[in-house]
């Protein structure tokens, strides 16, 4: 009875815990606490925790492996909705507060800072992943094809240090960058080694 109740509640609260970083960042900003320069801060802020919800979303399945939490299973579909949430509302701040949705200066912007056109790569790839996170998109694309679909996760997480790594090239700040990088190549290095490993075991399937 408790280990049922415990599950019906882990989804509100791991749902009120992935908004409570924009909550912050949005209280924040009405009472002029994000600094000199808040609309950089709210960007900055928001990329980061697309970052974060990234690889939050990524150990779900090492984390259930390991520990035997079969029930995390059930969160990544929802953890999946936040990571292209945070992405939305970061492009949102970059659009609207640090560009005032000039889109002018925002399409001259893109060739002089690559990053900018990796970030948008990245989140066109979580478009097609958001939308088919669905019941209905399994059945109607087929259990395989979907999850063919959802490993282009993998490349938004590339794509996601890319766009990192561009970002702070300008300033030289490359702490936080090989602090997530580390995170998720192990991350995907480990999905790597089970793949390996699975094609070991059966040598005649493949993927």
């Amino acid at each position: 009875m408790q280990r049922a109740l415990a599950s019906r509640l882990a989804k509100p609260f791991i749902f009120l815990l992935a908004l409570a970083p924009l909550g912050y960042l949005l209280f924040a900003l009405l009472h002029d606490a994000l600094g000199a320069n808040p609309a950089e801060a709210l960007l900055r802020g928001t990329g980061l925790w697309t970052l974060r919800m990234l690889c939050v979303l990524l150990l779900v399945s090492p984390l259930r492996e390991a520990m035997g939490w079969t029930a995390l299973a059930r969160l990544r579909r929802m953890l999946g909705l936040f990571v292209f949430f945070y992405a939305v509302v970061h492009v949102f701040a970059y659009v609207w507060l640090d560009q005032s949705g000039q889109w002018e200066d925002i399409l001259l912007d893109i060739p002089k800072r690559p990053f900018i056109l990796v970030g948008l790569l990245a989140l066109m790839l979580l478009l097609p992943l958001a939308l088919t996170s669905f019941n209905a998109a399994i059945r109607w694309l087929g259990a395989v094809r979907w999850r063919r679909l959802h490993q282009a996760v993998y490349l938004v997480a590339l794509l996601a240090i890319l766009h990192f790594f561009w970002m702070r090239a300008g300033k030289r700040n490359f702490d936080q960058v090989a602090l997530y990088a580390v995170i998720i190549g192990l991350l995907l290095a480990w999905r790597l080694r089970r793949f390996f490993n699975r094609r070991g075991a059966h040598p005649g399937t493949s993927r």
